[in-house]
């Protein structure tokens, strides 16, 4: 990928405030579109996809944001599978891929703002990753 296209992908996930974002996003469109036209008209359908994450914890973010745990566990299941070539049935590679997943889980770490999950789970609303309060909360607090 262009080094210019890449600053510009990360300007627009690395701001705090989802209006950034979506003025980093414009720009980066309207900047490359006439040299990538596809690949700007792909990001362009899934914008709101791909800036979902700032309804959510910012202490998440950083989970949300990468696929590295889940890339390493992919990486660790291929190399094994191709190393054994035919390793039987379909149940003995599944059984493989489980086992191997389930040691992999034993190095995971627990998420950042675990404890924001619950609120998430309820339906709580965030916006750039602060908890909104609802009118009832906002009068308690009063």
């Amino acid at each position: 990928m262009q080094p210019k296209v890449k600053e510009a992908l990360h300007n627009i996930w690395q701001v705090e405030a989802r209006e950034k974002a979506y003025e980093a996003f414009d720009n980066c469109i309207e900047r490359f579109n006439p040299k990538y036209p596809k690949a700007m008209e792909c990001l362009a359908k899934d914008k709101d996809s791909m800036l979902a994450f700032y309804d959510y914890p910012a202490e998440n973010w950083q989970h949300i944001k990468t696929t590295n745990p889940v890339e390493s566990v992919f990486a660790t299941i291929r190399l094994r599978t191709a190393r054994t070539k035919n390793c039987g049935s379909r149940t003995t590679t599944l059984t493989m891929a489980f086992k191997l997943m389930e040691t992999a889980q034993k190095k995971w770490f627990r998420l950042r703002g675990y404890n924001l999950l619950a609120d998430v789970i309820s339906g709580i609303k965030f916006v750039n990753g602060m908890k909104q309060q609802t009118g009832d909360q906002k009068q308690a607090a009063a």
